[in-house]
């Protein structure tokens, strides 16, 4: 691929610092551009923190050397995901020193160029985009606040420009010490330009405008002219800009969906007896193409269905889970549940006849957990938070009318996708119609996190719909009050579980006097203590939820009980029995160990 490239960074004219950074680097030699191709990258470090400048500059000088010294064979995707790993990795270390005082982030938006197509990563709200015959298209996806907003139809794209949320990123570079990225593949065709942007840019120049700048004008033209547009227009941001032309593409034919001038790919390793790795493939069907993530009984990864070319989610359970019966049986479970239901704000299982292990095969989500957007947003508005629990609810009432009981949700099994719709995920302790027991021993949040338990499943119960209906009761709660119901100081998993069995939360207008005195009275009706005086159905949550004005005030929030301090007297008491029983146990070794050495000769 012959490309021409030009860039244009500016602290544009109300800022003295530039804390952008941008960079562009191919190889010399046709074979290396066929091997490995070439990269474009552009950063926008976090205004709010320390050292936005250190930490964009640091991003794209560490991604391009881990571009260049990267082997051949990797999958552009590879390089992608490579190359953020490496540069989230300095930003979050750099940051670190001097005990965390110095933090620092940074957003980073990748373009790698090879064969003929362009393949985009990005962390953040700097933007890339394809323009195709004077048609512009955006690879890559907001990671804002406002994007969501906008996904969800709660604000129009020029209110986002203004909104006081605008810079509110649900994802950066440098923030943690891991990184969830969005990878984007286009082919591409002569002629065609891809564009680069930081926000200071594509927030005063619309999209058609970036097209017809770019179609008519030469890289370099293009730049200076996109911004000197947004600066005509009182820009108080940096301004970043990185126009890439297709010149030509080298005309070539593909053996096996490959290159010919491809090294050939090696023989996928066998699928059973071993723990699976991205670069293989799972039953000659799915090739894993990166892990998602990884919890303590299983590994998610993203991976290609080779018989319908759909991404997919593959969830894993480790080896040494896959011989245990109660395992299988809850993981075999999930599985059944999920296939059954059929519903657009819940997670999509695709059915796989043979399998040659325990896995299972999910549709592939683009988003963030509602967990992941309270660490940014919380607490949020209220109109987001009640169109996020109105949908829960749509899912509810669907899974409730087909028998099933959810009975473990909170902010990390709701995902907030791209498109504007949610999902329920996590059917790993739902309890179905006419289904088996499971059972489970013992207590872990993985099986009920407390925060979010309803009060009969601290006692034990299973639970029925009205569990859900606390649940997204508590959710909402932490939504508009920015905090969980019975959060506090010095507080452990017994004081919260036994909290909500002996009394009630706060109030909620005592701790945000911005909630609205319906949407307390809807969290109070959904958080009663006795199941029989919650919301019925969730349909009927839903109804006042999509129309908070008309809810009757009832007085829930004068009636609150405050919950009944924990008595630790009796666990003191039982730690001192035990002290003194191992006491007992250890001089009875000791006295045996010398009757049994005798006495010495």
């Amino acid at each position: 691929m012959e490309l021409t490239y030009a860039e244009l960074s500016s602290p544009g004219p109300i800022r003295e610092n530039n804390e952008d950074f941008v960079a562009f680097w191919e190889p010399q030699t046709l074979e290396e551009k066929r091997s490995h191709g070439a990269v474009a990258a552009l950063a926008d470090g976090v205004g709010g923190l320390q050292r936005g400048e250190v930490a964009s500059r640091m991003a794209v000088e560490t991604s391009l050397a881990s571009f260049r010294d990267a082997p051949e064979g990797k999958t552009p995707q590879q390089l992608i995901t490579q190359m953020f790993n490496a540069a989230n990795l300095a930003v979050y270390d750099k940051s670190m020193e001097n005990h965390g005082r110095s933090r620092m982030a940074t957003t980073l938006c990748l373009a790698v160029f090879r064969n003929d197509e362009v393949v985009v990563g990005n962390v953040g709200d700097s933007r890339v985009y394809l323009v195709h015959m004077g048609e512009i298209r955006q690879l890559s996806t907001d990671h804002s606040y406002v994007g969501m907003q906008q996904k969800f139809g709660l604000i129009s794209e020029q209110d986002a420009k203004t909104s006081e949320h605008r810079s509110v990123l649900t994802r950066s570079v440098g923030h943690d010490p891991m990184i969830r990225v969005d990878v984007e593949s286009a082919t591409v065709a002569k002629g065609d330009r891809v564009v680069l942007c930081s926000d200071g840019l594509y927030t005063h120049v619309a999209d058609k405008e970036i097209a017809d700048i770019v179609t008519r004008l030469s890289p370099a033209q293009a730049c200076r002219q996109l911004v000197a547009l947004a600066e005509s227009r009182g820009t108080d941001d940096n301004l970043s800009v990185q126009v890439v032309q297709v010149n030509d593409i080298e005309k070539m034919s593909y053996y096996r969906g490959l290159p010919v001038y491809h090294e050939p790919t090696a023989q996928a390793a066998p699928t059973t007896g071993y723990e699976l790795r991205p670069g293989q493939t799972l039953d000659d069907r799915f090739f894993i193409e990166e892990t998602i993530s990884r919890s303590g009984m299983a590994t998610i990864f993203k991976a290609t269905d080779r018989t319908t070319r759909e991404t997919v989610a593959l969830k894993v359970p480790f080896m040494e889970f896959e011989s245990d019966p109660g395992f299988f049986s809850r993981f075999e479970r999930e599985e059944e549940i999920g296939l059954s239901l059929q519903h657009t704000y819940i997670l999509r299982f695709i059915p796989v006849e043979h399998k040659s292990r325990p896995y299972i095969v999910t549709e592939y989500l683009r988003g963030y957990t509602l967990a992941h957007l309270l660490n940014s947003v919380c607490p949020m508005p209220e109109k987001d938070a009640l169109r996020i629990a109105s949908r829960t609810c749509d899912a509810l009432a669907y899974m409730h009318e087909h028998g099933v009981v959810h009975r473990d949700l909170k902010p990390q099994n709701i995902m907030v996708c791209y498109d504007g719709t949610i999902r329920i995920l996590d059917f790993g302790i739902a309890k179905a119609a006419e289904g088996r027991r499971i059972t489970f021993t013992g207590f872990t949040p993985a099986v009920g996190t407390p925060d979010y338990m309803a009060p009969e499943q601290v006692r034990g119960k299973r639970g029925d719909e009205r569990t859900d209906i606390y649940s997204l009761g508590a959710m909402l709660y932490e939504m508009v009050v920015g905090v969980p119901p019975f959060s506090g100081e010095n507080e452990n998993l017994f004081v919260v579980m036994n909290a909500r069995v002996t009394g009630d939360p706060v109030a909620p207008r005592k701790r945000n006097p911005d909630v609205s005195p319906q949407v307390e009275e809807i969290i109070l009706h959904a958080m009663e203590r006795e199941p029989g005086r919650r919301y019925a159905s969730a349909a009927s949550m839903k109804a006042e939820l999509d129309k908070p004005d008309g809810v009757q005030l009832a007085g829930r929030c004068d009636r609150l009980q405050a919950p009944a301090p924990w008595k630790q007297s009796g666990k003191k008491a039982l730690w001192y029995a035990l002290a003194v029983g191992v006491m007992v146990v250890i001089f009875i070794l000791l006295l045996l160990m010398i009757m049994h050495r005798g006495p010495a000769h």
